[in-house]
């Protein structure tokens, strides 16, 4: 696996075993079959950076795999059964699984959510939705919007909110100069855009915005991720952009080592979504002590206190992100926002994230 589901178990793995805990971890040997899948590879090509002892079972397609997961669980009689949850696609592998360990085997069963609703919506959902938080007997949402969701679908679900937690995975920073100077970048102020380049992370709205941006404050953008839709008409955008010569595309998966490079050279990260319930992003822009400019949507003001961390703007107006990309460099001299973000993310901790996981086994 590869991305910020796998860092995030990563992570929680790490933080577990630190509180004394038995951790086991059975994860995909394929996520999503080939015809589904629109990234260049399912697996992390990148430098490992937690070492996680996982036992590859789970084929998705394959429900011999699922039942060779229970039969695991069954084996090792943990006390709660924890998923990460995203998409309504896992919810037959998830279902019998849960099914198995909750209802035959009595073992606590809990789902970390990142979305009850995916960003792309397909006929079938909300079945597989239903289906896939039927036999879960605790939740921990991660925004108000998740929350809001899942209650829509179980009125009677047991949950607790504990806000996703920072990305400490990577790297330690480095000066920004050696960064720039790494990259080749030569301006003064840069902004950055990381992340899979997705339909409902609203990227086309950055770029448009960039004209603006750069009769105003001059800023390089730094458009960094894989495409995964969209492509003919980013690259068709970016080419017929006056100031295309300020646009950097990393049309890539950033490997794991590379990561500090590129948000260390920044001054700002913007995420221009048209649609969300949290972001991982933020949370690595929060790792770096860099401010995040965001959209209204979903769950993310919640962790981009407007004017303090960042700001918030509305969602699919270029205007507004080039009005915002301005304020920031206007008044990053008069506001300490890297004092800022340092405080703020001191919410966002793994010890809370272990704590709700601790309170799912012994509710």
């Amino acid at each position: 696996m590869r991305g910020g589901i796998a860092h995030y178990v990563a992570l929680l793995y790490k933080h577990l075993k630190q509180k004394g805990h038995s951790v086991s971890v059975i994860s995909f040997k394929r996520q999503y079959p080939k015809i589904f899948f629109p990234g260049k590879t399912q697996e992390d090509e990148g430098k490992e950076l937690i070492q996680v002892q996982a036992d590859p079972v789970l084929d998705t397609i394959n429900p011999f795999t699922w039942i060779k997961a229970v039969l695991k669980i069954k084996k090792i009689k943990p006390g709660c059964v924890i998923f990460k949850y995203w998409m309504p696609f896992f919810a037959p592998c998830y279902a019998v699984i849960a099914f198995f360990a909750s209802r035959v085997f009595k073992i606590k069963t809990c789902y970390i959510c990142d979305n009850i609703i995916p960003h792309e919506k397909k006929i079938g959902d909300r079945v597989l939705s239903y289906m896939a938080l039927k036999f879960i007997d605790f939740f921990i949402v991660q925004s108000e919007s998740v929350k809001r969701d899942l209650l829509m679908f179980r009125p009677d679900a047991l949950y607790t909110l504990v806000p996703h937690p920072v990305y400490e995975i990577f790297p330690d920073a480095v000066p920004k100069s050696d960064a720039r100077e790494k990259l080749g970048i030569k301006e003064d102020n840069v902004i950055l855009y990381f992340g899979l380049i997705r339909r409902y992370k609203g990227v086309k709205y950055l770029v448009l915005a960039m004209e603006r941006i750069v009769k105003d404050t001059g800023a390089r953008l730094l458009l960094c991720g894989e495409f995964y839709e969209d492509r003919e008409e980013i690259l068709d955008l970016i080419e017929k952009s006056s100031v295309k010569d300020k646009i950097t595309l990393c049309d890539r998966f950033i490997p794991n080592e590379e990561v500090a490079d590129y948000f260390c050279a920044a001054d700002l990260v913007v995420l221009p979504y048209v649609s969300a319930t949290q972001s991982g992003i933020v949370q690595i822009a929060y790792n770096y002590n860099k401010p995040v400019i965001v959209t209204k949507v979903g769950g993310l003001p919640e962790i981009v206190p407007d004017g303090k961390t960042g700001y918030t703007v509305e969602p699919e107006k270029p205007e507004a992100i080039a009005d915002a990309v301005k304020k920031y460099f206007a008044n990053k001299d008069k506001h300490d926002f890297e004092s800022s973000v340092k405080a703020e993310k001191k919410k966002y901790s793994w010890e809370r994230m272990v704590e709700a996981v601790e309170k799912c086994s012994n509710f």
